[in-house]
């Protein structure tokens, strides 16, 4: 009789996010197509906010990302056309998700993205299967 795995009981699969339309609920993204960035420094980062730096707010944590990077995928319509700069419209409901630039974004937390696929928060909605 074999010896049952140790490994096999405590791993319970992980649930997995994916991300939809807000508007007609389709399914636009999941976790694989994630790209990761490193958190930038905040407003330290913009151009208008270099020349001078008020003291008293580097205390402040940097802000939250208000959007995710993903890879370019089959439904983005603008990608498929070659397009270099375009908005990102939902397949279903042509709303407009984010956009995306072969030469890069910043994101709001200060962190460039190098190509940029940006998918904004307010316009999907994250679900766990």
């Amino acid at each position: 009789m074999a010896a049952p795995n140790i490994s096999d009981f405590g791993s319970e699969p992980k649930p997995q996010l994916i991300y939809r339309c807000k508007k007609c609920r389709r399914i636009v993204a999941s976790q694989e197509h994630i790209v990761p960035h490193e958190h930038g420094e905040g407003k330290k980062c913009f151009k208008w906010r270099k020349r001078g730096s008020d003291p008293w707010e580097d205390d402040k944590e940097p802000p939250q990302c208000s959007s995710i990077f993903v890879e370019p995928m089959k439904w983005m319509e603008s990608v498929q056309e070659g397009g270099v700069e375009e908005k990102i419209q939902c397949m279903g409901c042509k709303a407009r998700l984010g956009s995306f630039n072969w030469a890069g974004m910043q994101c709001n937390c200060g962190a460039w993205v190098n190509p940029a696929f940006q998918l904004h928060k307010n316009r999907i909605d994250e679900c766990n299967i």
